[in-house]
């Protein structure tokens, strides 16, 4: 090495370091593990491990994917130290008795709580997590509501609350199916302002608008009810009429999105019209409300979605919002 560069790499490696750290600090993470393929309820099931296959050729195949840092989920010892602030003994341990099935949901719930470490410790700006099987029906039946297993997302608020010291979660879900689980998980609780729009109509039959929480949480949880054909416009314009206000004394420092894109258009189980600009929009949405509230903090998994070609690129859309700086 000459002096000339000995005095180059000297003088600006510093400035090189801040770059990279900053520019690490400023990606988007995303939770892949291909043992999210393992899981099978059923031959011809439409939550499949071809809704995690799809994503990942989908991401393969856009070169812009790239910039996207790789996250990998905890381990599953130290995931299920976690369920019990939520499901009951009785409940895991009768998830336990299919092993497998245990493992495949709790690989979920793994890959949801490294999504909040990595958000948390500033490792990267926000994340998304193509986990799969999805959560947001697990209540304590001790045994699969609607697909789930572990209510993972309800997992995640108490692990940030807990771990973190975050004193507010805001939890959205646009998942074409009312997150029932979620609902029942912090009903009662005015440290988790829960939003979700949804079909109250389809299953589980749950999501009445007049279900705004009890005692403590009273009016920390809002039901909204769209119908078949709802839009992008629709959708967004239930954002604005009834989480915004809500937002004006409810200051959260971490939001999590229960990313259902079974209300994209064209779903298997779904009525609705949401096409992939509208889900751009509404991620950007949520991006401005986070960086209003908690520093961008956003964390983000899939839920339901069950055209495999329109949920991956769905997800697409969403990851392109989340990269926008």
């Amino acid at each position: 090495m000459n002096r000339r560069q000995f005095i180059s790499l000297t003088c600006f490696a510093p400035f090189l370091r801040l770059a990279q750290a900053t520019e690490k600090k400023n990606a988007v993470g995303i939770v892949l593990d291909d043992g999210y393929l393992e899981h099978h309820i059923s031959p011809a099931h439409p939550e499949s491990p071809a809704r995690y296959r799809e994503i990942k050729l989908a991401l393969e195949n856009a070169s812009w994917t790239d910039s996207l840092l790789r996250l990998s989920p905890q381990s599953l010892s130290s995931a299920e130290s976690w369920l019990t602030t939520i499901h009951s003994n009785e409940h895991i341990a009768a998830i336990r008795q299919d092993k497998t099935t245990f493992n495949n949901a709790l690989l979920a719930t793994a890959g949801c709580l490294a999504a909040v470490d990595a958000v948390m410790q500033a490792k990267v700006r926000n994340a998304f997590c193509a986990s799969r099987p999805p959560g947001h029906h697990a209540t304590n039946t001790g045994q699969e509501e609607g697909f789930c297993y572990f209510n993972h997302i309800a997992v995640a608020a108490r692990y940030a609350q807990q771990h973190y010291d975050v004193a507010k979660v805001l939890i959205i879900d646009w998942d074409y199916h009312h997150g029932n689980g979620t609902e029942w998980a912090f009903y009662r609780d005015p440290s988790v302002l829960f939003f979700s729009t949804h079909d109250q109509f389809a299953y589980p039959g749950t999501g009445s608008p007049s279900r705004i929480g009890e005692g403590p949480g009273k009016g920390f949880n809002i039901n909204v009810h769209l119908g078949c054909g709802c839009d992008d416009k629709t959708m967004l314009a239930a954002f604005e009429t009834h989480l915004r206000p809500a937002l004006a004394n409810f200051k959260p420092e971490l939001i999590l999105i229960s990313a259902g894109f079974d209300s994209r258009k064209d779903d298997l189980l779904g009525c609705y019209e949401v096409t992939d600009e509208g889900f751009y929009q509404l991620t950007r949405w949520v991006m401005a409300i986070a960086e209003q509230c908690c520093d961008g903090r956003v964390v983000s998994l899939l839920e339901g979605g069950y055209n495999i070609q329109g949920n991956s690129r769905a997800v697409l859309s969403h990851l392109q919002a989340l990269s926008q700086t």
